[in-house]
Order: C-alpha cells, then structure tokens, then sequence
C-alpha cells in the first residue's frame, strides 16, 4: 500500500523506505546491522587473499572482455588462473599478461617461446580468432613478453558467468538498479 502525505509519496508500507527503516533502529540493531556488513565485506576479501596464496597469481579469477579468443572463450567467460613460477611457459597454454600503458589484462594463446640457455625466457602470443601475433598490442619498441608479464594461466572457466559484471560495467544504471533490488530484498527479508 502507497501513502500519498504532503511531503511526498512515502514506501514504507511496502518495506522500501530504507531511511525509515534506520530510524526506527536503536543503536544496538544499527551497530549489529553495520557489523554484519563489515563481516561480509572482510570475508569476501579473505577468501580473495586466500584465493591469490593459493593460486599464486595476483589476479586468480578474470573475466573474458572481447571475442579475440572464439571459440575457445567467449565473451563473458570466467576464467580461473594460477601462477606458479616454477612453471614453464609453453606453446599453445593460454596465459593473461599486462602490458604497460595497458589497464585491462589480455587473455591469449602463447604462440611461439625462446628460451635461453640462463633460463630466461621470452614469448609471443595471439588470440585465437585474429589474423596476427600480439606485437601490436605491446607497448612500444617491445616485441616479445617476458615472465614478469603474466597475470596467470588460464586452467578452468566457467561460460558466460561474466556477462553479469560485463552488463554492469557497460551499463552502469543497470548496477545501480540491481543493487537497489538487493537491497529491498535484504530488507523484506528482514521484515518477515
């Protein structure tokens, strides 16, 4: 049920009047409430930290950004990346590397590796589905990607999990609106 009063509309028959809800709180609930919260947010950044020791990669879960690597991935992919050092890079494992100058990780194929007899060693990628190699891509005068580069190597996904925070990034009032859904959901939840 909607109230009309000379303010304005009031939602709270409805459980959406959010600012009426904390009012009515004392502050036992209002400290418990902001602790719950605190408690999530901790929590989703432990097991992200746990997840990076585990993995040993500084990014352990990506999303995939563009078609360049169909039919492999799509985008919208999720993929789970590790990071190991001891591992050696090789032709055809698919690695996620930054370049500088570059915000946004790149998800391709290594296609060719040289190694040197100090251990050192420097590779060339590409994407799946374009037509050359990646050295357009790195920042100026570099011509191929060394170790130091890569983020993680691609050993699992997850098809079209992504989408949601690709959607999100692209439309922004979309996020808006389904944090708003979330949170009236929270809050009828709490009121039944």
């Amino acid at each position: 049920m909607v109230r009309a009063g000379p303010v304005g509309t009031h939602l709270s028959a409805s459980g959406l009047d959010i600012f009426g809800d904390l009012r009515k709180m004392n502050k036992r609930q209002l400290y418990y409430q902001v602790l719950n919260f605190a408690m999530i947010v901790s929590s989703a950044l432990m097991i992200w930290k746990g997840l990076i020791v585990l993995t040993g990669s500084e990014s352990p879960i990506v999303v995939v950004l563009s078609g360049s690597m169909e039919p492999a991935f799509h985008r919208g992919d999720l993929l789970f990346l590790t990071n190991f050092q001891e591992d050696p890079i090789r032709a055809g494992e698919i690695v996620v590397f930054k370049v500088e100058g570059r915000d946004i990780p790149i998800v391709h194929r290594v296609i060719k590796v040289h190694e040197k007899g100090n251990g050192d060693i420097k590779f060339l990628t590409k994407g799946d589905n374009n037509e050359v190699d990646d050295r357009g891509l790195y920042k100026e005068g570099q011509n191929w990607l060394e170790k130091k580069d890569v983020v993680g190597r691609a050993r699992g996904f997850l098809p079209y999990v992504g989408m949601v925070t690709i959607i999100m990034n692209d439309y922004p009032k979309f996020k808006y609106a389904l944090l708003a859904i979330m949170g009236a959901y929270v809050l009828l939840k709490r009121e039944s």
